[in-house]
This record gives C-alpha cells, sequence and structure tokens, in this order.
C-alpha cells in the first residue's frame, strides 16, 4: 500500500498557526482552486498568433471567435422613433434609451475585412450587417479588442447595423477570443490531402 508522507517540520509549522489563520488559509486555497476550474478554455486572438499562423482571409472567415467580456451599445431615440432596432428601452431621466448587450462568451464571425489587421465581426445568425470592428491594440499586448470610431473621454461611438451607439470605457477592453485546440484540429483536417487518381 502506498502512503503519503509529510515532513515534520511542516506538521509542526502548521500545528502552530491560529486557527483563524488556518481558515483563510484553507479559503485562499480554495479559491485557487475554484479559479483554476473555472478558467477560460478559450485563448486571446492576437496580432502575433494571426501572423504566427499565416492565416489567409479564408481561414479566419472559418474561425469561431468569442466575445471574452460584456459590450454594451446604447443609444438615446427620437421623441417620433419607433423602431428598436436591436435591444430593449429603458426610460432614463425622461429619455427614452435603447440598450443592446452582447455578453461574454457571445460567439461570432467575420464578415468583411476593410485591411488586414481589421476584422468586421458579426454576432448575430444570418444578418452580416450587424457587426463590431475590432483589430490589434498595442497597449492590450496586441489582442484584436473592440474599435470605435472615436474616443471622447470614456464613451466611444461605433455603428451597429443603420445606427449609431455609445460605449463606455468598460467596453473597449472587450477582446476576440478562439479555442486554439479546435482551430488546430480544423486547420489539420483543411490540410488534409484526398489523393489524386490517373485520369484515363
Amino acid at each position: 500500500m502506498y502512503r503519503t508522507t509529510s515532513s515534520p517540520n511542516l506538521r509542526l509549522l502548521f500545528t502552530q498557526i491560529p486557527d483563524c489563520m488556518k481558515n483563510h488559509l484553507m479559503l485562499i486555497c480554495l479559491a485557487i482552486g475554484l479559479l483554476s476550474a473555472c478558467s477560460s478554455p478559450y485563448t486571446y486572438f492576437t496580432k502575433n498568433l494571426y501572423e504566427e499562423e499565416s492565416w489567409t482571409t479564408a481561414d479566419v472567415e472559418r474561425i469561431q471567435f468569442y466575445l471574452s467580456k460584456d459590450i454594451v451599445l446604447s443609444r438615446s431615440m427620437g421623441a417620433n422613433e419607433t423602431k428598436i432596432s436591436e435591444g430593449k428601452i429603458k426610460v432614463i431621466n425622461g429619455q427614452r434609451i435603447e440598450h443592446v448587450i452582447l455578453r461574454s462568451g457571445t460567439p461570432g464571425v467575420l464578415v468583411h475585412m476593410p485591411k488586414q489587421d481589421r476584422f468586421a465581426i458579426s454576432f448575430e445568425e444570418a444578418d452580416d450587417e450587424a457587426f463590431l470592428m475590432f483589430g490589434p491594440n498595442e497597449k492590450q499586448g496586441n489582442r484584436y479588442v473592440l474599435l470605435a470610431q472615436e474616443w471622447q473621454r470614456d464613451i466611444g461611438k461605433v455603428h451597429y447595423k443603420e445606427n449609431l451607439y455609445s460605449v463606455d470605457a468598460a467596453s473597449a477592453f472587450a477582446s476576440l477570443m478562439v479555442d486554439l485546440k479546435k482551430e488546430g484540429e480544423r486547420n489539420y483536417a483543411t490540410h488534409k490531402v484526398a489523393g489524386r487518381t490517373v485520369k484515363p
């Protein structure tokens, strides 16, 4: 039978720790275990990864992207405006505000590339016009993050479908993520040679 052994010095040290400290240590160990178990299976999509893999536009179109964190879009609706584009209406200080929320982990696909390092990603089924733009940010380790047309202090402006929305500073850190394991398997299958037969 196998038995685990521990150092007498460690056992002595543990018995000298006050009970309240033991409880704190156990909580810390539990938290570390939970963080390890709940860690994301996805990897940030970065400019370095993009260049190392030498993905073509066709390759990127087959990649399944995911949002790293929530993105909240909001816009003020005019007094006579009745059409709700995508979100829900809230009345704030007597003003009607439309909110569109894209949750962390929402899957998206590439629908357009205006530049080599600019990805138009759609998170809505069968609607290529509903997209947000992402690109590498040096300050964020060259992760592909949400891009806005302009930033004024903590508020950015982005087009979503036919409307102009505002995003807060927290949404600016929303990044694209990928499942590298699945993409590796997919790339392998893509490059698998089927063979060639002699023509009669």
